[in-house]
Parts: C-alpha cells; structure tokens; sequence
C-alpha cells in the first residue's frame, strides 16, 4: 500500500508579482493617484499612475518570503524615468516598500555568474523603504 504524502500547495511565482502589483497600486490610490495597471507577462512598465495632470510609469518586482535574498532581475532591464518598486510580502503579512529611481536600481544591481539580483538588506535603509515620495519627483 501506497503512503500518501500532503504537501501545501506551491503558489506560483507569478501570483506573487501579481499580489506586489496590486499591493503598490492600492497604496498609490491611498495617497490620490489615479492607477492604471498593464496586462502581460513581458511588460516593462506595471502601472501607470497620474495624479495632478502627470503620469509615472511604476515597474513592480515582488517577493513572497521574508527570508528571501532580494528580487531576480536582468541586466540592462532598467528604464531612466520609471520607478521600481520593490515589494516584499512577507509571506502574505505586511507588506514592505522599497522606491527607486531607475539610477538607484542599476547601482544596486548585482550581476552573478548565472543571475542578477538586487538584494533586500542593503535597502532597509530610510533612503528606499516607505520613499513613496519619490513617485511624485
């Protein structure tokens, strides 16, 4: 007889930048901008968000695990003029917020052998959490 083995199901990686996605979008209708999201799998620009007659172009990247190193990224993917948003769910808890101009992203880009990643603990600085403010810069 077969012993059967339960195991969680495994949320796909693509529900936790969707989740990210709508988690920036919400937080920027809190604070008066009106959000349209993009839809697709290869898209440069997530959002766009407008408020006062001018349009930000927002990138959202999201990780599910609190315990994750940092965000898998390609080289050469950013953009001068959007904003990146990095979203860690700590596992479905509250939410953190890490802002980003296009500059700051490509400086903490680190390119590896077989990946590039910008890692979570250099960010956990008041220069990038929470700097919602920089969407209106």
């Amino acid at each position: 007889m077969k012993k059967e083995i339960k195991t969680e199901p495994q949320t796909e990686k693509n529900n936790s930048h969707l989740a990210g996605e709508y988690f920036v979008a919400a937080e920027l209708y809190r604070r008066g901008f009106s959000v349209g999201m993009t839809i697709g799998n290869a898209k440069s620009i997530d959002l766009f968000a407008n408020k006062d007659s001018k349009t930000i172009s927002v990138q959202v990247k999201a990780i599910k695990n609190k315990n994750s190193v940092g965000w898998p990224m390609t080289k050469g993917v950013f953009i001068d003029g959007v904003v990146y948003v990095f979203v860690n769910l700590n596992d479905f808890g509250k939410p953190e917020y890490y802002i980003l101009t296009a500059k700051e992203a490509k400086e903490k880009f680190k390119q590896y052998k077989t990946r590039g990643i910008i890692t979570l603990t250099p960010l956990k600085t008041e220069q990038y959490q929470e700097r919602w403010d920089k969407i209106t810069a």
